[in-house]
């Protein structure tokens, strides 16, 4: 049976999150939420990632900032700020789990994700690397990214797919495209491919050269 896992990034937003929550509700299905720390600043969104957690899904950190390439930035802070600063904002939303899901410009898997100097702060600090193997990129195509998500699915065994709750109407497909997934028998779990953690608490598990840059 093929498999998939669903995330979201950059959200919470109070006009999008809270749908997104019932859609999954309904359905019974779990989710990680990769939140960039900017957003979960906010009283009025952690109040979203508290309902988020409470119904069982997953917080991951997406960088504080969501606009630097850890790959390719000459800000020698930048991997602590942007990594660290927004875990500490997270705080207990995260729970027990340190997931972090670099930023890709549009979902690239290239060696600007990240900077040795990242690399080796996600290990000393016992992080998870998320990646992912699947960017239908719903922002640029909100009525039809299902069709280009439901093509990934078929085309490998276990999908771990990006989507973005935020204000571009794309989340109003969603419901269309959970019913065609439970239509054709694929199952929605919580858990990560293996090949898209390359860094698991701390340590290297998976090829991570291909997405750090040369000192």
């Amino acid at each position: 049976m093929k498999r998939l896992t669903l995330s979201f990034d950059n959200g919470p937003f109070p006009d999008v999150t809270p749908g997104v929550l019932d859609v999954l509700a309904e359905r019974g299905l779990p989710a990680t939420f990769f939140v960039c720390g900017r957003e979960a600043s906010q009283a009025s969104r952690r109040r979203i990632l508290e309902r988020a957690r409470a119904d069982g899904h997953r917080i991951g950190n997406h960088t504080l900032s969501h606009n630097i390439e850890l790959g390719a930035t000459d800000d020698r802070d930048a991997p602590r700020r942007e990594i660290e600063e927004s875990q500490q904002i997270l705080g207990e939303l995260a729970g027990s789990e340190r997931l972090f899901r670099p930023y890709g410009a549009g979902g690239v898997l290239s060696p600007r994700l990240l900077s040795q100097q990242a690399a080796n702060l996600l290990c000393d600090g016992g992080y998870s690397c998320v990646l992912w193997n699947s960017v239908p990129r719903d922002w640029e195509d909100p009525a039809d990214w299902p069709t280009t998500a439901l093509a990934h699915l078929h085309e490998q065994d276990w999908t771990l797919i990006v989507l973005h709750d935020v204000p571009t109407g794309a989340m109003a497909a969603l419901p269309g495209f959970l019913d065609r997934v439970a239509e054709q028998e694929i199952e929605v779990v919580a858990e990560f491919p293996p090949e898209c953690v390359p860094i698991l608490e701390g340590r290297v598990v998976g090829p991570i050269d291909h997405l750090i840059a040369a000192d």
